[in-house]
């Protein structure tokens, strides 16, 4: 979906790594390397001999219900997060929906698809994207924005989020990486004292399901219900309530602790990579709290395929709202890869 002001919508970083991208290094999709653990592959598999039998997601949508401290009817398993963006444009009877950018294109693709006219705020670079609550109109009745925001990975404070909640308003924050910012700083899942919330989460990033399409929200019963309403029968598959279920369990809730901390780290280590280039016009917005950055460069568009020949791949920034094409977003990934990646930018940098 092509806006008005060029921006496509519904380019996302898989398209950079499709077909000869496939054999690239890929820093283009936000999805944790080396994923699916083989105990979580093994645990989906075991689900498969239940496959004759129509899916019943009550003990999954249970368990995230106890994940999250919450009664299992604000509870709504979904077909990924992107499911959950087309329920609240389709099920949610709103006059005036805004959309905070940049961020992820998908909720306003969806709003769009179901007719509504849907209004842009716009962060600015120079203010790090960082979120000014009296910049969403008073009469929005419904906000959306991320935590921690993609692509610009930004972690507003809940303080500021929880000032855009009014009476008669639906706040929809999309917490899709929160699971990988260490001790979960600034998450409102589980949250019920914040009128109109609507939290959404993912586990396609953490735990490479992006193939098996799960997620869920997490909201007030009523507006759960609405959602449930505009749901096919049977929306989630056997072999993804299986994964819902094991990945709000202890066991997965401390590795994806660990594997934050470790995403810090390894953040950091490309981030300050990244400074050695500021003399080549290099800077990075932040301070970065996604498993992810987002670079500025002078001809990024042209250093994207630099890049590509020198076999990585990253995800441009024009395609989001509140962003130009000198801006593009890194996956962060270990040390060795962000070495060699440091190694190509340097490359691609100098042969321009």
């Amino acid at each position: 979906m092509r806006t008005d002001d060029g921006h496509d919508l519904r380019h996302h970083g898989d398209a950079e790594v499709r077909g000869t991208g496939a054999a690239l290094i890929d820093l283009a999709v936000n999805v944790r390397a080396d994923t699916p653990p083989v105990w979580l592959r093994e645990h989906i598999a075991g689900s498969l001999a239940g496959l004759a039998a129509y899916p019943d997601g009550r003990a999954a949508r249970e368990a995230v219900a106890r994940r999250h401290g919450l009664p299992a009817e604000r509870v709504l398993l979904t077909a990924g997060a992107a499911e959950a963006f087309v329920l609240l444009a389709r099920a949610l009877k709103v006059r005036h929906p805004v959309v905070v950018h940049p961020q992820f294109t998908e909720p306003e693709a969806a709003l769009r698809d179901a007719g509504h006219a849907v209004e842009r705020v716009l962060l600015r670079a120079e203010d790090g994207f960082r979120l000014d609550p009296a910049a969403v109109p008073e009469d929005a009745d419904l906000a959306v924005i991320g935590n921690p925001t993609n692509p610009t990975s930004v972690l507003h404070p809940t303080a500021l989020i929880t000032q855009l909640a009014r009476p008669g308003r639906v706040l929809v924050v999309d917490e899709a990486f929160m699971d990988a910012v260490p001790g979960e700083r600034e998450a409102l899942a589980g949250r019920t004292d914040v009128p109109g919330l609507v939290v959404l989460r993912s586990l396609t990033k953490t735990w490479g399901l992006a193939g098996l399409r799960i997620g869920y929200v997490l909201a007030e019963p009523d507006t759960v219900a609405e959602l449930e309403r505009a749901q096919p029968l049977w929306p989630v598959s056997t072999p993804a309530l299986a994964a819902a279920e094991a990945c709000v369990s202890p066991r997965a809730l401390a590795e994806a602790s660990h594997a934050a901390h470790r995403i810090a780290a390894d953040r950091a280590h490309l981030v300050a990579g990244l400074a050695e280039f500021e003399a080549e016009g290099v800077s990075v917005a932040c301070p970065a709290e996604g498993p992810f950055v987002l670079m500025r460069a002078p001809g990024a568009a042209a250093l994207r395929e630099r890049l590509r020949e020198r076999g990585f791949a990253v995800r441009r920034g024009d395609t989001f709202p509140g962003l130009g094409a000198d801006w593009l977003r890194l996956a962060v990934r270990d040390r060795a890869t962000t070495g060699r990646f440091l190694q190509a930018l340097d490359q691609a940098l100098t042969s321009a």
